[in-house]
């Protein structure tokens, strides 16, 4: 064997003897250990990537070794995963909040209430309103999206703002 095959594999001719040489070796290994079910295949891909990545400090001598341990390592470590899947898998929801009921329904009859009084604005005050304070845009846009100057935005957004004011108590808007 040449003596550079024995310092390091980073050289393409003694990376794919090693791969040739091992490649089903390894899968045949994790295979027969784990079955199919973890992609066996797969993990050998991924630990002669690993191999390659790590070629300088890996000999010819030491690559079967580095092989058959980082796949593996790798298997296992996909086996602990799958367990932590499965475990969180199991753990139910809550279906539950730290509401009260008397909260919950307030919530409901307020919503109800501010859909009433959106319903009952202007088509051009609501559609201001709801594309500013709901999906955020800014009056430009708006004014760009309507075909209207910026002012009439503005005023539109104002007098939406008044009558919700007025028709709801406590209405707030961050």
């Amino acid at each position: 064997m040449p003596k550079d095959l024995s310092d390091n594999i980073c050289k393409e001719a003694a990376f794919e003897r090693v791969y040739n040489k091992y490649s089903n070796d390894v899968h045949d290994f994790l295979y027969y250990k784990y079955g199919a079910q973890y992609n066996p295949r797969d993990k050998v891909q991924d630990a002669f990537i690993k191999l390659w990545d790590n070629c300088k400090q890996v000999t010819f001598a030491k690559a079967k070794s580095f092989l058959f341990t980082v796949a593996n390592n790798m298997m296992l470590n996909e086996i602990k995963h799958q367990k932590v899947v499965l475990k969180h898998q199991k753990l139910k929801p809550k279906h539950y909040t730290n509401e009260t009921p008397e909260f919950v329904l307030e919530q409901e009859q307020y919503l109800e209430k501010y859909n009433t009084v959106l319903s009952k604005l202007k088509e051009e005050q609501r559609v201001a309103f709801l594309l500013s304070k709901v999906e955020g845009k800014k009056h430009s846009e708006i004014a760009d999206m309507l075909g209207v100057t910026q002012k009439v935005v503005e005023y539109r957004i104002y007098t939406a703002f008044n009558i919700l004011k007025t028709e709801l108590e406590n209405f707030k808007i961050k």
